[in-house]
């Protein structure tokens, strides 16, 4: 018997997804996050979840991790200290960036730059000169070199080396060679080398990308390291630690620790993963979801099935050339702490949370402060009989006693209080899911919503009210979805090569055998890692724009695709894109910037899931009545057990529905039916 675990550490709970591989049989646990050491609480995590299923930890043979020990080492500035190898004459690239000030006119007054990641005192020029061409215009002065990068080492402290040279993303030769030399002098300091890591044009994109690679890897190598240790001790030696990429695809161990810069938007991108692997098998390809969890909430579109993909990731004001899932995220989680300011009076929720320490009131760890959690359980969506994670208590009283003081600084009522903080974080979710809709030129009609995380379930029906969307989708297992996501997606890698090359000066022929290329390129990673390539699942990419534009739009396509329509196939589909975000196209003039080829591991079957017993009346399935304040009033309504919920039963709302890692809200004037996957599908009632 062979099992795989999916592991999502969020900033309150660390989900666990525990598969049976050959019966799809699952098991879930929830534990609470250990901000010190993310580590502490998978591996608390793994514990219990193998303790309360009763499985032999050597039978877990695969470990799928999404982490944010990446994005917290940016976001929180703890990541190392880096030394900058650049062209002579361009040690300032990080300084003069993009001349961009967040906040408009008004940044130049108030914006106040952060340091940067590779300070200048530890930036050095090398004499050497590549030209645009490709062609070596002055050779690399090694002994040179070698005198610098001895000096830099003796101003002592450097945790990692980046060297990053004038266009090296068409010939890498110059920085391959600098490195041997520092890797001679800086001995075990990990360096990263720009035509690795992103040999794509752009001097300054390619400069941060490659320094904010170096700053998160040594702790990202650590924690890796680390994790692989005690999941050997744990599980046993031949446990594989996998870690989700910010582009949806799973990382080797070893490729996350060479590559971390990949890892940035690890956590919500399982997430996107785990919502379209169930919503695929039920037929649903157009979805909006949006994860709720106890700190924020991260929001995609999906369309035809495929996530979007942007190119550049964002965290805090750092950006870098790097793939991942178009996500958006709002401070807006469980935990987001509701306030009243005394100069305006207006009730206000997040983006503050009270996050895993001391987290809600209502969990008895020391919070005081009222949170979206607390409202819910004042309101009822969350019975206060109810666990958290199968273990937590919730205490109701204390809840009361947080929102209370939101009421009485507006001077109402307490469930009017507890009601205006949930419709507050809810219009701050709805104008998330219009940035992945609307602004992008979606109609939110047009698609299902996927509500999920520890919290989401608890407000998709109010989501799908506000949208329109339906029906709205709540996923089996919903606060652990992200783990699902990470437990089914496939190791990943990719190649990419700068073009510049206008459409119509390319045969398809020529683009084919250069794409052909680069597969072979991105394959190799794969190899490294065990995977032959004949498990390999590819697809290729284009950036295309018409001439003379600042940005770009990336087109996705096979090779069977490419030889039966040719260079067409590319330019027609950016046309149609180009004309759904701006209303318009030109049909002519297309310039093709960057080709990439991307290799996947052919992705393991897993038995389906089953969810209940067949047979199984609405009645069997009924726990308790409770009642819940809903629009100004109480409602009775009945809790009923998910995990005896089978296809074809319908729960007329108002009702909850209860699991060990989540609760459904089904509001009044709804119903939620079961399908053939297991999702609820929450619809206004006929």
């Amino acid at each position: 018997m062979s099992y795989r675990l999916g592991v999502d550490v969020g900033g309150t709970f660390t989900d666990l997804l525990l598969i049976n591989e050959e019966s799809g049989t699952t098991h879930t646990a929830k534990v609470p996050s250990t901000p010190e050491d993310s580590s502490i609480g998978v591996l608390n995590g793994i514990a219990r979840i193998c303790d309360e299923s009763g499985i032999n930890p050597a039978q877990v043979h695969r470990v799928m991790h999404g982490t944010t020990v990446a994005t917290n080492a940016v976001l929180t500035g703890r990541g190392a200290r880096v030394g900058l190898v650049t062209t002579a004459g361009y040690e300032h690239t990080l300084q003069v960036a993009r001349s961009f000030c967040p906040g408009g006119l008004g940044g130049w007054v108030s914006f106040v730059k952060k340091p940067l990641l590779a300070p200048l005192e530890l930036t050095i020029g090398a004499s050497e000169r590549i030209g645009a061409d490709g062609k070596v215009v002055t050779e690399l002065d090694e002994q040179q070199l070698r005198a610098d990068l001895e000096s830099l080492r003796a101003r002592g402290g450097i945790e990692a080396l980046t060297i990053c040279f004038i266009n090296a993303y068409i010939n890498g030769e110059h920085e391959r060679r600098a490195a041997r030399i520092a890797g001679e002098i800086f001995g075990e300091v990990p360096i990263s080398i720009s035509s690795d890591v992103v040999p794509e044009m752009q001097e300054y994109e390619r400069t941060e990308t490659t320094v904010v690679n170096s700053y998160v890897r040594p702790e990202v190598a650590k924690y890796v390291h680390n994790l692989q240790q005690s999941l050997a001790e744990q599980l046993g030696p031949e446990t594989q630690l996998s870690i989700l990429r910010s582009d949806g695809g799973l990382a080797s161990g070893r490729a996350a620790s060479d590559s971390p810069v990949n890892l940035l938007m690890s956590g919500p991108a399982g997430g996107v993963a785990g919502a379209m692997y169930f919503c695929s098998r039920a037929g649903f390809n157009d979805i909006l979801t949006f994860d709720m969890g106890g700190t924020s909430t991260d929001v995609a579109l999906i369309q035809n099935g495929r996530a979007r993909v942007r190119r550049e990731t964002f965290v805090g004001d750092v950006k870098v050339r790097a793939p991942s899932v178009d996500v958006r995220t709002v401070g807006a989680g469980g935990g987001s702490i509701a306030f009243v300011p005394e100069l305006t009076r207006a009730l206000r929720v997040g983006p503050e949370s009270a996050g895993a320490v001391p987290g809600p009131a209502c969990y008895m760890k020391g919070g005081e402060e009222p949170t979206v959690c607390d409202a819910n359980v004042v309101l009822g969506y969350l019975p206060s009989d109810v666990q958290l994670g199968g273990a937590m208590e919730i205490n109701r009283d204390a809840a009361v006693a947080a929102v209370q003081k939101t009421a009485d600084a507006m001077g109402i009522e307490l469930e009017d209080a507890a009601e205006g903080i949930i419709k507050v974080v809810n219009e701050a979710m709805f104008g998330a899911l219009r940035l992945v809709s609307v602004e992008q030129g979606y109609d939110p009609r047009d698609f299902a919503l996927v509500g999920f995380g520890g919290a989401g379930p608890l407000h998709a029906n109010a989501l799908g009210i506000l949208t329109d969307a339906w029906p709205v989708i709540v996923p089996p297992g919903p606060g652990v979805l992200c783990a699902y996501g990470d437990a089914t997606t496939q190791v990943r890698d990719e190649a990419t090569r700068t073009y510049i090359t206008m459409a119509e000066d390319i045969s398809t022929e020529q683009l084919l055998q250069d794409l052909l290329e680069l597969q072979s390129r991105a394959g190799e990673s794969l190899v490294a890692d065990g995977i032959a390539t004949d498990e390999h699942e590819v697809t290729f990419q284009a950036d295309l724009r018409y001439a003379g534009q600042a940005f770009q739009i990336t087109v996705e396509f096979t090779e069977d695709e490419l030889r039966e329509r040719g260079i067409a196939r590319l330019t027609d589909e950016f046309d149609a894109e180009h004309e759904q975000l701006f209303t318009f196209k030109l049909g002519d003039g297309h310039e093709i910037l960057m080709i990439r080829a991307v290799v996947k591991a052919r992705a393991r079957a897993l038995a389906e899931l089953t969810m209940g017993q067949a047979g199984t009346s609405l009645d069997d399935c009924k726990l308790h009545d409770t009642r819940f304040y809903y629009e100004g009033s109480y409602h009775d309504a009945i809790i009923y057990d998910r995990n005896k919920l089978h296809e074809g039963l319908e729960v007329p709302g108002p009702a909850i529905v209860s699991e060990m890692d989540s609760t459904t809200v089904v509001l009044p004037g709804h119903r939620a039916r079961v399908d053939a996957v297991g999702n609820l599908l929450i619809e206004p009632a006929a």
